[in-house]
């Protein structure tokens, strides 16, 4: 069986894989590369069929979104590890073994991710991932480097190795065997933040979630939907709703659930006024469609462990109250103990 499978989600997107793919070939020598092609309409397969004969092809019959792509994909892969990269990444030299040497070293850590800085800005971190995700008390995710939308630059803060809550989807470390038995991505989500359930989804049989800032890589980021994008924003608000329904305590979602409404609906009025109409209608088309699919989230509750571990790295405070009232921009402004 295969060590290593690095699993290259791909739709419609020619230009990014002619550009990325010679490096990744170069700088993964150990391990098995696979385009997972989800049903693209452009020459983007013929491309890789032509140009790297070496990629093995996983054709999906019909574009699966991210998480039902992988889902699909990944049955077809016998690998120990698997990553998930994005075609938007450009990787760098050594960037695999680090992780590896992580896995085996200690076996209670399930996923991992590496350091994520911006493409087109390479002395910032990049917004999906950074420096390793976190959540706070209401489910909201940030990053160390990332909080919301401050990007810090890259001074070696976190070139460290530690737990984290979320490992991002865009570079995605992750033991074979363990994304089968917890489940897969929830492919009610189709994109964003599928990789943070999945890795609350981990945490709660026991298995961590590590940063390994000794790999980097470089993403553009937005390669599918921007950060102003309307539909981005539908996707981040309903799916961090069904994110709190799914893993939280029944006591925990009585009078969190009601709170997050009403940041949400603030969030909604504050794209207003900046003039984001779209984005702002995305947030209440986003709570409707939450509220209709409510009895399918609490359904999802059954399979999964609810029963918190001692020590997960969720921040105990509001990061929103945090960022826009008391002006905390940078993740060491944070009052949380726990990670560095």
């Amino acid at each position: 069986m295969i060590k290593v499978a690095v699993v290259i989600l791909n739709f419609n997107g020619r230009d990014l894989l002619q550009k990325f793919l010679p490096s990744i070939i170069q700088f993964s020598p150990s391990a098995k590369i696979f385009l997972a092609d989800n049903h693209s309409s452009d020459d983007s397969v013929e491309l890789v069929r032509e140009e790297f004969p070496s990629i093995e092809i996983i054709s999906i019959p019909e574009n699966r979104g991210f998480c039902g792509g992988y889902n699909y994909a990944l049955q077809k892969v016998e690998a120990d590890y698997y990553v998930l990269l994005n075609s938007d990444v450009e990787i760098t030299p050594r960037w695999i073994e680090p992780a590896i040497e992580l896995f085996e070293k200690d076996a209670s850590i399930g996923a991992i991710q590496p350091k994520i800085l911006s493409y087109h800005h390479k002395n910032k971190f990049e917004y999906a991932g950074a420096g390793g995700g976190f959540i706070d008390t209401l489910g909201y995710p940030f990053c160390r480097g990332r909080v919301f939308n401050v990007l810090e630059e890259d001074q070696g803060q976190f070139n460290d190795t530690l737990p984290v809550f979320w490992a991002s989807g865009a570079c995605l470390f992750i033991r074979s065997s363990l994304f089968h038995s917890v489940g897969r991505f929830d492919e009610d989500f189709f994109a964003h933040m599928e990789e943070i359930d999945l890795c609350w989804r981990i945490q709660q049989t026991g298995i961590q979630i590590y940063y390994q800032g000794k790999s980097t890589v470089y993403h553009i980021g937005g390669g599918t939907l921007s950060t102003s994008n309307p539909k981005k924003t539908y996707f981040n608000f309903k799916n961090g709703l069904s994110l709190m329904v799914k893993n939280m305590t029944a006591l925990e979602l009585v009078y969190k659930l009601p709170l997050r409404f009403m940041l949400d609906w603030i969030a909604s009025a504050k794209f207003l006024l900046q003039g984001a109409g779209k984005d702002s209608l995305s947030v209440i088309k986003a709570q409707v469609h939450f509220l209709a699919g409510f009895r399918k989230d609490l359904a999802k509750r059954k399979v999964n462990n609810l029963i918190r571990p001692r020590g997960l790295p969720i921040y105990p405070r509001s990061i929103a109250f945090d960022h826009f009232l008391l002006q905390k921009k940078k993740f060491k402004d944070l009052r949380f103990n726990n990670p560095k």
